[in-house]
């Protein structure tokens, strides 16, 4: 019977000491677990690192979004004055491409704790302001928003085509001076597309 007892009493403690084993192998598990976290977290670093912005790249963003948003302002006018079918495509091209950029870039600016440019100052108020080439005067959208067919058509395009080359500015100086990944990105973007843009715009026209 004692002896009985002795070999329980010693299995028991093997039980124990295998238990404790086993937490602190778990408890390894979750320092590492908390390593691993710490790795996701660093996954979260690319999203941190994206937050890190220069004055540049606010810069960009609040002249980029009334740049666009005059963009948006003569596109939607193509539906109902154009004549050609090829120019209302490339107007509702652009309004796709351009209002989810502006939505973006006022996420940005709404993170960074910058102000986001209010609408309806989109003309004159910024075509002489630095950095924002290219932007229509209150005269220029005047004329286009009276002509119709083939006179819209020529001045659509034509006004179309400065106002690209002065994005496609806007966004060489963000390539070459700006930090945020994200915002690099988007001048890569709008210089690819809105270069392949005006080579149309201008086959379009004829001077190509």
């Amino acid at each position: 019977m004692t002896r009985r007892t002795l070999l329980r009493r010693a299995a028991l403690a093997t039980v124990a000491v295998t238990g404790a084993l086993v937490l602190a192998a778990c408890g390894g598990d979750s320092d590492s677990g908390g390593g691993a976290h710490g790795g996701h977290g660093t996954s979260a670093a690319p999203s941190a690192s994206a937050t890190a912005h220069n004055a540049q790249d606010v810069a960009f963003a609040q002249g980029m979004i009334p740049h666009h948003r005059q963009a948006l302002e003569m596109a939607k006018l193509a539906a109902g004055r154009a004549a050609s079918a090829r120019v209302k495509d490339l107007a509702s091209r652009i309004e796709k491409a351009q209002d989810p950029e502006i939505r973006t870039m006022t996420g940005w600016l709404t993170s960074w704790g910058e102000d986001v440019p209010m609408a309806g100052m989109d003309h004159s108020g910024h075509s002489g302001m630095p950095g924002m080439s290219g932007m229509m005067s209150e005269a220029d959208m005047s004329a286009l928003e009276k002509a119709t067919g083939k006179d819209f058509d020529t001045r659509f395009l034509t006004l179309m085509v400065e106002h690209h080359r002065g994005a496609v500015a806007m966004a060489a100086t963000e390539q070459a001076k700006g930090r945020s990944g994200a915002a690099k990105a988007m001048a890569d973007d709008i210089v690819t597309a809105q270069n392949a843009e005006i080579k149309e715009m201008r086959q379009l026209l004829g001077t190509e």
